[in-house]
């Protein structure tokens, strides 16, 4: 299936609930208002459930517990809060996706997420947009398992979704590979244009044209949860570590690895999603 096809399949793209529509909607104005969006997310008690869940996860370490919307707006800052109600959206939006483990492919995304915000942090680059997108990062591969689930079987076969080089491998099938999946259904649903860039660029950030320290930090914080995924011994990960990438941003091997999270499990996270 071509890109554009795919990217218009009915089916495989969910459309956002309306309240989620209208928070992107307030958050992308100049000027958004705090009390405007605790309002949208308390009107949907579904979203304002997985939002606190997240809130008061490990994450956000936060001093108490949120026990409201406007508790996680005030304490969490609008940009987290961004993260969370894409988090709680798209974890609400993909129930069931053939040929996919959910839970292996959430827990893997939050481990990204923390990673690239922790990586952000080091670069002075801005923390929540490297969460969010280190969230989403790989949301192309469940878009292509719902609209092309018998073409997915072989290839997972071959190459399963979460092995280092499973981008390559979709890129020489299909001509494009769930980066671009993912950063084409970013830009349906109105994300920042420098974070669909990085999505679209998250698995060559320095080549040929493209210069995209945000998609650098997406490259090297997916590898690393990746690398954890597969259980690589500490010559698995000198072998595969993305030298270019880590060099281009002033980051080595044991750089990257001291943002491990304390914690890889994520179980209280996780069950916003699953």
């Amino acid at each position: 299936m071509e890109l554009e096809a795919l990217l218009n399949y009915p089916r495989a793209l969910p459309a956002m609930p309306r309240a989620v529509t209208d928070l992107l909607s307030e958050m992308n104005r100049e000027e958004p208002s705090p009390k405007r969006i605790g309002e949208l997310i308390g009107r949907d008690p579904a979203l304002t459930t997985r939002v606190l869940r997240l809130s008061n996860s490990a994450f956000f370490r936060v001093s108490r517990k949120i026990g409201n919307a406007d508790e996680a707006v005030a304490l969490l800052g609008l940009t987290h809060v961004r993260s969370l109600v894409m988090a709680a959206a798209l974890g609400a939006s993909f129930k069931s996706v053939p040929g996919i483990d959910l839970k292996q492919f959430w827990r893997y995304s939050l481990r990204s997420a923390e990673i690239a915000r922790s990586l952000a942090g080091v670069l002075q680059q801005n923390q929540g947009n490297a969460f969010t997108a280190g969230l989403i990062h790989a949301i192309g591969i469940l878009v292509m398992h719902i609209a092309m689930p018998d073409e997915m079987v072989p290839i997972d076969m071959g190459t399963p979704p979460l092995d280092l080089k499973r981008a390559d491998v979709e890129q020489s099938i299909f001509g494009y590979s769930y980066a671009e999946v993912g950063a084409g259904m970013a830009e349906k649903w109105q994300f920042p244009a420098e974070m669909v860039a990085a999505l679209r660029n998250q698995n060559a950030p320095f080549e040929g044209e493209a210069y995209d320290p945000l998609a650098g930090v997406i490259n090297l914080a997916s590898w690393r949860a990746r690398a954890e995924e597969l259980q690589l011994d500490s010559q698995g990960l000198v072998a595969t570590f993305p030298d270019m990438v880590g060099l281009t941003l002033g980051l080595d091997l044991d750089s990257v690895l001291d943002k491990d999270p304390a914690e890889w499990s994520f179980s209280q996270a996780l069950g916003a999603f699953v």
